[in-house]
């Protein structure tokens, strides 16, 4: 049976004009995108069948646009248009932090987890703010393997001076998916705080990223 003769109240596009997106399943999110199915199913089947076949609709969504292309029932124009409203959810959230706004915890942790969750391989990056707490640039700085990354404080502090900031959060993933700091972490964090203070910068936080809840060192008492 086709979608268009399910009950309107199943059928993902009315359900989402009625009550919002939230209330789909993954399957039915995906469908939305994907228009239709392969030959013989309908959209929500053959996404029932891609998020089966290869993995939570976030293993799925984690994929580079070439390598999401190549799977059935996507192809290049679904791919561009899956990534590109991955895309666009992060730019909307990231609106939210601009320059006119000063961060909280929460916000400066959603912005590093939006980020850096979905990298396979440790990313370590830097929220630049001025003296008011307001975001000046977010650059990542160093990557790494999928268990290190070297992190160098000579070049966080060159891009501190660079964007002439007062203060600098810094994080980065765990692609392990554990978000709890390691004695490493802990060790670099240290030594980014000793290495800003020569040079008038305030290191606020570091914040690392997993499957959960980003998790604040100085929240932690450990910075």
């Amino acid at each position: 049976m086709r979608i268009r003769e399910w009950p309107s109240t199943e059928r993902p596009r009315e359900k989402t004009f009625a009550g919002g997106p939230g209330l789909l399943s993954d399957a039915e999110l995906l469908a939305l995108f994907l228009g239709s199915g392969l030959r013989g199913q309908d959209a929500v089947t053959t996404a029932r069948h891609l998020l089966a076949t290869h993995g939570s609709l976030r293993d799925l969504m984690a994929r580079p646009v070439a390598a999401l292309a190549e799977l059935p029932g996507i192809g290049m124009a679904r791919a561009c248009l899956l990534v590109g409203a991955l895309e666009l959810g992060h730019r909307h959230y990231a609106a939210d932090i601009d320059r006119g706004q000063s961060l909280t915890p929460e916000s400066a942790g959603q912005l590093f987890a939006r980020a850096l969750r979905d990298k396979d391989a440790e990313t370590f990056a830097a929220l630049f703010l001025d003296a008011r707490h307001r975001r000046i640039a977010f650059e990542e700085l160093f990557h790494g393997t999928v268990d290190s990354a070297e992190v160098y404080p000579r070049e966080v502090a060159r891009r501190c001076l660079a964007h002439n900031a007062a203060a600098v959060i810094v994080g980065h993933n765990h692609p392990s998916g554990s978000a709890h700091p390691s004695d490493a972490d802990v060790a670099v964090t240290r030594r980014l705080k000793h290495a800003l203070v020569l040079i008038d910068v305030r290191l606020l936080d570091h914040i690392i990223v997993g499957d959960g809840p980003p998790v604040s060192l100085a929240t932690r008492g450990r910075l």
